[in-house]
């Protein structure tokens, strides 16, 4: 049941309320390591495997090798993933959101172009994410090849790999729906004996071998090493080290998910796990690198070759688990990926679940079936984990260096440190400008896969954002009361069939007392709608999972109602359900004359009558005067808007009465062609010959007709408060179309 709030002022009811900080807790640090740190937590699996197989084979390690590699490993981990994303991204946050959009979010009113950076990382993040599950869980499964069993059950027969990876993956795409904190209390404990093992096998291979590889702990080792002849890859080598931090964008994005104070305190004992498993493969390498039977292995993996065999069993099934893991992370990271770019208007409004009482928690059905497409698609085109490496990391590379420049604003202008800024960027840009060009050697080896995932992503939210620019400089709004007589009129005129006891617009922007245009086009103009009481209903979804309030302006009529429904993120937003509430109420309350209907099939027919939902579509027409470009952004918009499904399934209509209007987008409009008229029928001439006798018409200037409509899932509450973009100049506005 919702309750009757009172009427808000003209600030209240847009603010946001304050995003309620997740405390720590043991129970949430779990749920931390089973959600945050599953990619970076598996890189120990393949980074230095990419590295050893880069730099030539196993018969090329030595101790300057071994010992420079580590270092760089350590330091990218420490400055990267620490510096940047622990320390200082993490303050970053929009209402205890991470992630590059909310970031956005933070720093857009400083300069219209940041917008490009922000895209050019989101897309980018989620291609990469795309590829995540497919790599860690292949490179798992080829661990059973290290085992006796294992290499039994699938010996050198890839495709047996390709199943178990694919049937892993389909399973792990079908339990999204149970929610993350659902996931991530299943997965705590497990990645939390992950860490633990990872640092054991670390420790042990040191002490077995040689604890002189302390020393790489000193970043001279790296520094000397990139310009090393024993460093057969040259600068390219920064393409391999750099899968060690290819986790920590995701974990800045499911910041929202777990809370800051949880990452922080698990980060330290993550990273020292990880930094022993590097150190302890480093001595494992240095004990065996003349062994010639090791030597002839052509993908050897030190991660799994340096523990004992009757250990290797449980590390092969424990390392699928965490490849599981790591793909969760990526997954859950770009469901908030999406929704704030949905909030942005950089991608289509989707249908969200909320699994839990935690509103940073969300499961996107459409994106969860997307990316189990792409990641299957991805297995099946590379087959092995070695090709999948060569893709990996190139984009998120990209995304690194966006979510710096962003990082530079806000420093500069939200906090006011503007040398410290232009320090850090400096830094941090030469660094991961480093890592993108020795990345761009993957490219020819399946780099481009990442790359033109991600323009295609690129491409969908440049689509939107230019045609909602479009869409909003034709909005107009106008106020209600000067068209109640109007309506007044036709509700009383019988010359017009009633459409409706209750017709119901949903509106997408709350504005006091006032609607769009196209609303009350389509009841007065299209066709008139006739009905007893018009409503017009718009949805604000609060930061509380379980607001119910509802707030009403009937504007001096009882048959003319202005209601804003206020609902917790986990209230299922069922407008037909809430909305015969409201007429319920103020019907008692005599705001509303009771809708009796003589016959009914319950013994007492109700006093609320039927309900029509009205939904309004804009279609393009051919004599809108727009650019050729524009024309295909506006085509190419509609089309992604129909595959994303109808706004009648997000708000629980599936099974009410609705009514689907197609309107004209208001723009100028080419001038029409000019007709002569004819007489009806020729005149007679001579034999063989037919005559048409012209007559003089006057026919008047083309008029320019506008027409308009509400799209549903553009207009939002941050694209309101953003005004004019980048990707909004050039364009007519309403008055210039009508």
């Amino acid at each position: 049941m919702i309750e009757r709030g009172v009427a808000p002022d003209s600030t209240g009811i847009r603010r946001k309320a304050p995003h309620s900080a997740i405390p720590l807790s043991v129970g949430m640090v779990l749920v931390t390591l089973g959600v945050v740190y599953g990619d970076i937590g598996t890189s120990p699996m393949y980074v230095m495997k990419a590295i050893v197989s880069g730099n030539g084979g196993l018969a090329t390690v030595n101790e300057n090798m071994v010992l420079g590699a580590l270092s760089l490993v350590i330091w990218t981990l420490t400055l990267v993933t620490t510096v940047k994303y622990v320390l200082i991204a993490m303050r970053a946050d929009n209402g205890g959101e991470g992630g590059i959009f909310a970031l956005y979010s933070l720093v857009r009113r400083y300069s219209k172009w940041l917008i490009l950076p922000a895209m050019v990382g989101g897309a980018t993040l989620l291609a990469d994410g795309i590829l995540t599950p497919a790599v860690t869980v292949t490179t798992a499964i080829e661990g059973l090849r290290t085992i006796e069993l294992g290499q039994t059950l699938i010996g050198a027969d890839q495709g047996k790999v390709v199943f178990i990876t694919i049937v892993i993956i389909c399973v792990l795409f079908l339990a999204q729906r149970a929610g993350t904190s659902n996931i991530g209390r299943a997965f705590g404990p497990v990645m939390t004996v992950w860490f633990t093992f990872l640092g054991a096998a670390g420790v042990y291979n040191m002490l077995m071998g040689d604890l002189g590889v302390l020393r790489a702990l000193n970043p001279m080792y790296g520094i000397m090493f990139l310009a090393s002849p024993t460093n057969h890859a040259g600068p390219m080598i920064l393409g391999s080290v750099f899968l060690a931090t290819t986790g920590a964008e995701a974990l800045y994005s499911d910041m929202g998910h777990v809370g800051k104070a949880n990452i922080y305190a698990s980060w330290p004992f993550v990273k020292a796990c990880l930094i022993l498993n590097y150190l302890g493969q480093g001595a494992w390498l240095l004990a065996n690198s003349s062994n010639i039977e090791l030597q002839r292995i052509s993908d050897l993996n030190p991660f799994f070759e340096m523990l004992p065999e009757g250990l290797r069993p449980f590390a092969v099934i424990l390392s699928t688990i965490a490849a599981i893991i790591a793909s969760q992370a990526l997954i859950t990271g770009s469901f908030t990926i999406v929704s704030e770019a949905a909030r942005l208007n950089l991608m289509p409004h989707l249908k969200i679940n909320y699994p839990s009482d935690t509103k940073g928690q969300l499961y996107i059905p459409l994106i969860n079936k997307a990316m189990w497409i792409g990641c299957v698609g991805v297995v099946l085109l590379f087959q092995t984990s070695s090709h999948m490496e060569a893709a990996y990391g190139l984009a998120i590379t990209l995304t690194m260096l966006m979510t710096s420049i962003l990082l530079c604003f806000y420093l500069s202008h939200q906090l006011g440190r503007r040398i410290r800024a232009v320090i850090f960027l400096l830094f941090f840009g030469l660094i991961e400008i480093g890592f993108f060009l020795s990345s761009l050697t993957k490219f020819m080896h399946g780099g481009y896969v990442t790359l033109l995932m991600a323009t295609a992503l690129l491409a969908v939210m440049l689509i939107w954002r230019r045609g909602t620019a479009i869409e909003r400089t034709q909005t107009v709004m106008l106020p209600i009361k000067d068209y109640v007589g109007q309506l007044a009129r036709l509700r009383n005129d019988e010359n017009y069939p009633l459409c409706a006891d209750n017709l119901v617009f949903l509106l997408n922007r709350s504005s006091k007392g006032c609607v769009d245009r196209d609303v009350l086009y389509s009841i007065l103009d299209k066709y008139p709608k006739r009905a007893r009481a018009y409503w017009f209903v718009n949805v604000l979804v609060t930061d509380e999972p379980h607001t119910r309030l509802y707030y009403v302006n009937s504007v001096g009529t009882d048959f003319v109602f202005h209601v804003t429904l206020k609902l917790g993120f986990k209230e299922n937003q069922r407008v037909n359900t809430y909305l015969r509430q409201v007429v319920g109420d103020l019907m008692t309350s005599g705001e509303l004359p009771p809708q009796e209907h003589e016959y009914s099939v319950y013994h007492e027919p109700s006093r609320v009558g039927d309900f029509r939902f009205c939904m309004l579509r804009k279609a393009l027409t051919p004599e809108s005067d727009l650019l050729h470009i524009d024309h295909y952004v506006m085509t190419a918009k509609y089309a992604i808007r129909r595959a994303c499904g109808s706004p009648s399934q997000w708000f629980g209509l599936e099974n009410s009465s609705t009514l689907i209007e197609y309107v004209p987008l208001f723009v100028r409009r080419r001038a029409a062609a000019h007709l002569e008229r004819i007489c009806a029928a020729p005149m007679l001439g001579p034999v063989g010959n037919t005559g048409v006798m012209p007559v003089a018409a006057v026919a008047p200037e083309a008029a320019e007709v506008a027409a308009d409509e509400v799209d549903l899932e553009d207009e939002t509450e941050e694209e309101e408060e953003s005004g004019e973009d980048l990707f909004s100049e050039g364009l007519p506005s309403a008055e210039e179309g009508k």
